[in-house]
């Protein structure tokens, strides 16, 4: 190899979350063995800066494996229990970050600034040695004498045990581009198919344009050939190309999956979430009843914002002067069905590009999961969203980082710290 050479006992590909977390473990547990993050971003951590809208949703305080997708649940569990929320929590306590709660549990910096958060895991990784080697692309890892040879650009890094904590596809402006799967995939892993998942969905048709900015409740149901519906409810934001909020984004990798799994997805909302769809003709009895003089857009608008109601009365056909006195068994039907599942054409997702995250990786059950090492490749250990592991919207897909970070950084520091004790 011409150009220059270093060497380290761990060499980490990927300098986001999941891999200054790992190194950080490491460091912290087996003090005196050299570790080194390669990145090939001139600056660590974009996707940290720009997650929970630049404020860093860092955790949630109650996570279960069942806020997971993907691999087997079981392991996902195991993972989860060696660093749990609470571990993240007194984690980031200790380096001067202080978390506070938000709606649906989930934790932010107090400072609501990403940069607290990167900052902090930056300063912690220079003060335990770690060296941080930003702006070296990783093009290759092979296997060499005594471990692996990691090429970036012209400098390779001999190292003994190799992380990949390069992330999926997701947010590539950040770095991610997927490459690391390659990477993987030479050293003789598998994958399961990537789809971006958490990301807003566009939607055929025009319906959606003149409620852009508009948000209220609703329950999504993704229906997917041969499938369970799946049913999530949560806060629904209009807009120019088509729809978003928390309850879209949970919502986006269940219609990915079905899509690539070759079954015919749709989706559709109930706009009443609180009603079960075959009992909102009753309540728009109940308000004929109370309000039979009051117009219907009006008698719709203490339902839901009055835009949807017109948009909705508007796409049925009903004028929307009636009153619910006047109001026919048949258009109060019509209406009531389209209330309870109101057919939502989604063409596609906005992509990589906008998704927080990826579905889909390397295979679980390809790595041990005591460990994180990988059953194909002897000293290679995989962390984070390399993994085929993704989490609902709050906090879940960072405490994955945290999590599986912590289970390879100490079974690195036992195998290296028990082979000092063995050394005469």
């Amino acid at each position: 190899m011409d150009g220059p050479t270093q060497s380290a006992e761990v060499a980490i590909v990927g300098g986001g979350a999941a891999g200054l977390a790992t190194a950080i473990f490491f460091a912290r547990h087996a003090p005196g063995r050299s570790v080194v993050v390669l990145d090939g971003a001139a600056k660590l951590g974009a996707k940290i800066l720009v997650s929970g809208g630049g404020r860093c949703n860092v955790t949630n305080r109650t996570v279960s494996a069942a806020d997971f997708y993907g691999g087997s649940p079981n392991v996902v569990k195991r993972i989860l229990a060696e660093f749990s929320a609470s571990d993240t929590v007194a984690f980031f306590n200790k380096l001067g970050v202080e978390l506070h709660e938000e709606e649906h549990g989930k934790l932010f910096p107090n400072t609501n600034d990403a940069r607290t958060v990167l900052d902090a895991l930056l300063n912690e990784a220079g003060r335990v040695g770690v060296q941080l080697l930003a702006g070296h692309r990783v093009t290759d890892v092979s296997l060499a004498t005594d471990g692996f040879a990691v090429a970036a650009g012209a400098t390779t890094t001999f190292a003994r045990a190799v992380v990949l904590a390069t992330g999926g596809r997701s947010l590539p402006k950040s770095g991610s581009d997927g490459f690391g799967y390659q990477l993987a995939q030479n050293l003789g892993h598998s994958l399961v198919p990537v789809t971006p998942a958490l990301v807003p969905l566009v939607l055929d048709g025009e319906f959606h344009k003149p409620l852009s900015g508009v948000s209220h409740p609703v329950e999504l149901t993704v229906h997917a050939d041969g499938a369970k519906p799946v049913r999530i409810r949560g806060m629904l934001l209009w807009t120019h190309f088509g729809i978003s909020g928390p309850v879209v984004l949970d919502a986006s990798r269940h219609w990915h999956r079905a899509r690539v799994d070759g079954r015919d997805a749709t989706v559709s909302a109930s706009f009443l979430p609180d009603h079960d769809p075959a009992a909102i003709d009753g309540v728009l009895i109940a308000l004929a009843s109370s309000s039979p003089a009051v117009h219907l857009r009006n008698a719709l608008a203490r339902l839901l914002p009055s835009r949807v109601a017109d948009a909705v009365v508007g796409k049925l056909n009903i004028e929307p002067s009636t009153v619910m006195a006047q109001l026919t068994k048949d258009a109060r039907r019509l209406l009531g069905h389209a209330l309870g599942q109101w057919s939502l054409p989604v063409r596609d997702s906005r992509g990589y590009k906008y998704a927080e995250v990826t579905a889909g990786g390397i295979p679980l059950d390809e790595v041990d999961p005591r460990t994180l090492a990988s059953r194909k490749c002897p000293g290679l250990y995989l962390v984070g969203e390399i993994l085929d592991v993704d989490g609902r919207i709050g906090g879940f897909n960072f405490q994955w980082s945290w999590s599986s970070a912590w289970v390879a950084a100490m079974a690195l520091a036992r195998r290296f710290n028990a082979s000092e004790l063995q050394t005469p």
